[in-house]
């Protein structure tokens, strides 16, 4: 697989899963044996399906959410994108009723190739700053 066959591959991520809501397209995506390792994954680890009901559940919350990379670094096996999110949360959360605010995250994921498909994945993100702009959390000082 060649850098821009990888890079296209990730782009799909954004714009096929994201941006769209087209969850089916993981399965030409990631492989079926696929770890996904992120904040948002039973106990820091999921795999293609749970990634596949994470991506689903933010977006019943966050039905306009639009990603872009805005940098994709590609080495022989991996690509890292650091990408930004924006969204308005209109959909409910679990444990967090639709608020109607606006958020706009970043964050960074280490893809794995393997056979031309996502082998694995390791995600981090800003949370806390999602979590700030719905008000669920308020950081003590002068904002």
């Amino acid at each position: 697989m060649d850098k821009d066959e990888k890079v296209k591959l990730v782009v799909r991520i954004a714009n096929d899963l994201w941006n769209r809501g087209n969850i089916d397209a993981a399965d030409d995506i990631m492989l079926e044996d696929a770890n996904y390792y992120g904040p948002h994954m039973p106990n820091g680890k999921g795999t293609r399906e749970d990634w596949k009901r994470t991506i689903t559940m933010y977006r019943s919350a966050f039905p306009d959410s639009h990603v872009i990379y805005e940098d994709l670094i590609v080495t022989e096996d991996t690509v890292v994108g650091r990408w930004t999110a924006s969204a308005t949360h209109s959909g409910d959360l679990p444990g967090l009723a639709p608020t109607g605010k606006p958020i706009k995250i970043s964050g960074i994921t280490i893809y794995r190739f393997v056979e031309s498909k996502i082998s694995e994945a390791w995600e981090e993100l800003n949370m806390l700053g999602m979590w700030q702009q719905l008000g669920v959390i308020n950081l003590p000082g002068p904002h």
